[in-house]
């Protein structure tokens, strides 16, 4: 997720969802990628248990549920290379990204972040919510199409 100028100081985005994926999701004509956090890309499988799962999928159902019905308020901060306002966005008195990555179904992206969901990541990390309870790649290196046996960062 590189940035550009361009988003800093833009009015904030407030409406309906309407999800892409973990951590990408449309409202109106907006498209709105979380600032901070990275989640499992949908088409990422995860293993659990010795077996796949669809925990990108995972990631995109569970989003799209917690934003049901809801109104969604976005700070937009910048535009990454493909357009997308990058925001920090809340819904049901919460930070999406801070939700997302205390559920397990996003990593904090400190690359951006500078940290800022660390502890939601380590709580997460340690109950065993979501991608934690499972071996998986991060998204940044599964969008690089780093195999899971490629992977230093593979979990457990």
């Amino acid at each position: 997720m590189m940035s550009f100028p361009g988003a800093v100081g833009a009015l904030p985005v407030a409406g309906a969802a309407n999800i892409v994926d973990g951590d990408t999701f449309d409202i109106g004509a907006t498209r709105i990628r979380l600032w901070g956090v990275d989640a499992v890309e949908g088409a990422q499988t995860c293993e659990l248990n010795g077996h796949p799962w669809d925990c990108g999928g995972e990631a995109t159902r569970r989003l799209t549920a917690f934003l049901a019905g809801t109104e969604v308020k976005c700070e937009p901060k910048d535009r990454d290379r493909y357009g997308r306002t990058v925001a920090t966005c809340s819904a049901r008195g919460a930070d999406i990204g801070a939700w997302l990555v205390s559920e397990g179904l996003a990593l904090d992206y400190v690359e951006f972040s500078k940290g800022t969901y660390k502890g939601q990541q380590v709580a997460a990390e340690t109950a065993k919510r979501g991608v934690w309870r499972s071996k998986f790649i991060p998204p940044w290196e599964f969008r690089h199409g780093e195999s899971k046996a490629d992977s230093t960062e593979q979990r457990r």
